[in-house]
């Protein structure tokens, strides 16, 4: 079975694609939310996120204080790169494991926005990148998180360029209206299921 990778910058669609390809029954694993649930349950993962971030990351109960890790995060380049290598590896493992438990499909997604950026994008067979205009981004973003456009603005700067990506990528899916995204979507889906 291959294994592929799916990423974009913020806003770009990603999660869209996704839920196409899910619907021709490809099974993706969702990154965010698997490094979400690893934050939550895996105790070793919290203790050193606790060390780099303070107390304050977690709430007594045990949840994350996502606006005191996100306001932290966000600001500070340094502290991202050193919560991002804590859990970047965690969630690289419950991949592995997740595409050894998948039967009878011709292939896999792992959907991701740091594929590339945290060298991830090594580990599989086929990279797709989702794209889409800068100004277009930056409207879905505000709408779907309900944040400032200098917010967006601030998250889009720490990420790579569509063009750097576009290097590293098998494919791309442009995310402009031009073409359907569900167009482009079976297109990749076909030359996929050839490949197995």
């Amino acid at each position: 079975m291959l294994k592929v990778g799916i990423t974009g910058g913020i806003g770009s669609g990603k999660t869209t694609c996704c839920k196409m390809f899910e619907a021709l029954d490809i099974p993706v694993y969702y990154a965010d939310e698997g490094a979400k649930r690893l934050m939550y349950k895996n105790k070793k993962l919290k203790t050193e996120i606790k060390k780099v971030l303070g107390e304050e990351a977690y709430y007594n109960n045990g949840k994350m204080n996502k606006a005191y890790i996100g306001s932290k995060i966000f600001n500070d380049k340094s502290l991202l790169k050193k919560v991002n290598n804590l859990v970047h590896p965690a969630v690289a493992m419950d991949v592995m494991n997740w595409f050894g438990s998948i039967k009878n499909k011709p292939y896999g997604l792992e959907e991701s926005a740091l594929l590339i950026e945290s060298g991830a994008y090594k580990f599989f067979d086929e990279l797709i990148v989702v794209t889409a205009p800068i100004e277009k981004r930056i409207e879905w973003v505000m709408k779907r998180d309900k944040l400032s456009k200098k917010e967006v603005s601030q998250r889009l700067k720490n990420q790579i360029t569509d063009a750097e990506r576009i290097k590293k990528a098998n494919f791309v899916i442009v995310n402009d209206g031009t073409i359907p995204l569900t167009v482009q979507v079976h297109t990749i889906h076909k030359q996929l299921t050839k490949k197995k």
